[in-house]
């Protein structure tokens, strides 16, 4: 298991192997070197370390209080666990290291499971044996910017970063689950479940115990649906969201090692950024971009207004069709999932550039969606909007009308709609069993438990839905590198500011919404109004040019053609027609093509027998 994602930890390996009838923990060192173990033993912990914090040895993990009988494993970052190292050091606590995976576990000790995670402002995933309740506890971090599976079965109980590592087990082996392809086709994803039998992600702000009869229980621990929101701060300012965002991202800057930051150019990660470069000597920080070799798709030129101001060590890197295809499939290894959001390939180049440099970057992943700033937020704030929104709806999904109905009158579902990528014309068109209404039923509860004002509600809603799925691209694409990609504005302080913001601060005062108002204004004070309230292009990808490429129709021909039509998941004739006419191609069609191949490729790798 451990070999098969030895890319998220290549510095270290570590193992425990426990009899939990017993209490006997046997730690690495006093394994013996055939690896034999007993019957008897029947938990064990495995660790693959990418040392950040305290690269020596004292770092080592599994970590183990013999005195306690606990074991603990820590993946991911705890920025402020160092607030409670000389706290800990007054209560008795000796640290054998200078990592935040020590603290938390005297954390754990000293305060208990639910005291611990109060204290945690990180990204994580955790796993615990506690030999005095024999219970094995797993945790997920609050947003999910860190993946926690687990495989139940009648016959065994598994856990890992990834899901690849359960190809190891014995007797195992991947099998589809249809049960919520709805709302895959339709959305992309199906957060924190899998379109795997018996696997999921555990749910953020969660943990799982396994109690020595193996009977699981999961519990939250913290829920961005109850997070306070709808104006309850006064009225934001720049200077007040300077201070949370400056402070952000100077905890996020911990580590021994060589730190950047992922620059795309737009708002968030140019804030980033020019906030990291204030804690390093001028000149010092180094960015990572990446370049789309399409017209219109580059925003090179924001690019260099950041790394012109702010003196860079800016590293530039081209994406072409032939690397985007012939990466396609090792991408699709390392998401384990149809790479459903097109960019995730730049991702993947962006990363395997970075390692050249650094072993850690910032983000500005979260920022449109604790701040509002992907258009569909501007949406519903007049009639007009609303009716302009419909249309565009009954547009694409023209013969559909009687279907979409409840969707038109029905402002939650057109809330949850407003994330979907393609139209149910074209969904249909590759998959005639397409179920509209199947595919929203769990998003509809999970939008109808969520309080607050229209804009409150989305803001959670997205940070629930659409949120963990950008998180897990950027964890697996980086750590498929090697390297630790952090997220500064899901901050715990910072997510509740933003939350805490009037819809004012978020939207601007006048008739004509602008997401991220406050942030922009921040950032416009940074660099200029030009670069700050330009339209909002994002990390795009010239799908359609892409797919006219040479090497995209000579793969079609000889391979991926033919796996659609056998494996027999989507029908290839609107496929065929699709690729031979793609100038007449509209923005659904290129969606769904996308989504056919990707999936046919995920397919190929985990599921073909």
């Amino acid at each position: 298991m451990m070999q098969l994602q030895a890319h998220r930890g290549p510095d270290d390996t570590g193992f425990a192997v426990i009899d939990r009838a017993a209490n006997n923990i046997s730690m690495d060192e006093e394994i013996n070197s055939s690896n034999e173990v007993s019957d008897k033993q029947d938990l064990f912990f495995g660790f693959n370390r990418l040392s950040i914090l305290d690269v020596s040895n004292n770092g080592h993990q599994p970590m183990h209080n013999k005195e306690a009988g606990v074991v603990f494993m820590l993946n991911g970052e705890i920025y402020n666990a160092f607030d409670y190292r000389s706290e800990l050091r007054q209560k008795g606590f000796i640290f054998k290291s200078e990592t935040d995976t020590e603290i938390a576990l005297n954390l754990y000790l000293e305060y208990g499971l639910e005291g611990m995670l109060s204290r945690l402002n990180g990204m994580f995933a955790i796993a615990i044996y506690d030999s005095r309740s024999q219970k094995t506890i797993l945790i997920r971090d609050r947003f999910g910017v860190k993946p926690l599976y687990f495989l139940n079965t009648e016959d065994q109980f598994a856990f890992s970063s990834e899901i690849k590592s359960f190809k190891a087990l014995p007797g195992f082996e991947f099998e589809l689950d249809k049960t919520h392809f709805n709302e895959f086709l339709f959305f992309r994803n199906i957060i924190n479940r899998t379109l795997y039998k018996n696997i999921v992600n555990l749910e953020p702000g969660s943990y799982l115990v396994v109690n020595h009869k193996n009977q699981l229980l999961t519990v939250r621990y913290f829920d961005i649906a109850e997070m306070k929101a709808d104006s309850i701060n006064p009225t934001g300012n720049v200077s007040g969201l300077e201070s949370e965002v400056k402070n952000a991202v100077e905890r996020q800057m911990v580590s021994d090692v060589k730190l950047g930051c992922q620059l795309s150019g737009g708002v968030d990660s140019s804030l980033v950024s020019f906030f990291a470069s204030e804690h390093l000597t001028k000149g010092q920080l180094e960015t990572i971009s990446i370049i789309p070799q399409a017209k219109g798709f580059s925003e090179e030129e924001y690019i260099d207004v950041v790394f012109n101001k702010l003196r860079l060590k800016a590293h530039k890197y081209p994406l072409d069709a032939n690397y985007y295809f012939h990466n396609l499939e090792k991408a699709s290894w390392h998401f384990e999932h149809p790479v459903n959001h097109p960019n995730t390939i730049g991702i993947y180049l962006l990363s395997q550039q970075a390692k050249k440099h650094v072993t850690v970057l910032l983000s500005g992943e979260g920022a449109d969606e604790i701040f509002g700033g992907y258009s569909r937020f501007e949406s519903y704030h007049t009639l007009l909007d609303r009716l302009k929104m419909l249309a565009s709806r009954a547009k694409k999904d023209k013969g559909n009308i009687l279907d979409l109905i409840p969707y038109f009158v029905n402002q939650d579902a057109q809330m949850i709609c407003a994330s979907s990528f393609t139209s149910i014309v074209a969904i249909q068109s590759i998959y005639p069993d397409f179920d509209f209404w199947q595919g929203m039923n769990w998003r509809m509860k999970k939008m109808n438990s969520i309080t607050g004002s229209r804009l409150a509600r989305q803001r959670k809603y997205e940070m629930i839905t659409y949120l963990p799925d950008l998180l897990m691209r950027q964890d697996k694409m980086s750590m498929a590198h090697s390297i630790e990609n952090r997220v500064p504005f899901l901050d715990n302080h910072l997510a509740e500011y933003a939350l805490s913001l009037k819809d004012e601060d978020l939207m601007g005062a006048s008739n004509k919404p602008i997401g991220k108002y406050l942030l922009k204004k921040l950032t416009a004070n940074k660099f200029s109004d030009d670069f700050a309230f330009r339209r909002k292009k994002g990390f795009g990808i010239p799908l359609k040019h892409f797919f006219k490429s040479n090497y995209f129709h000579e793969r079609w021909k000889d391979q991926w053609r033919n796996d659609i039509r056998n494996t027999g998941i989507f029908d290839i004739k609107p496929l065929d027609r699709w690729i031979k006419n793609l100038d007449k191609c509209n923005v659904s069609q290129i969606d769904s093509l996308w989504l056919a191949l990707s999936t046919q490729i995920w397919y190929n790798l985990y599921l073909q027998k």
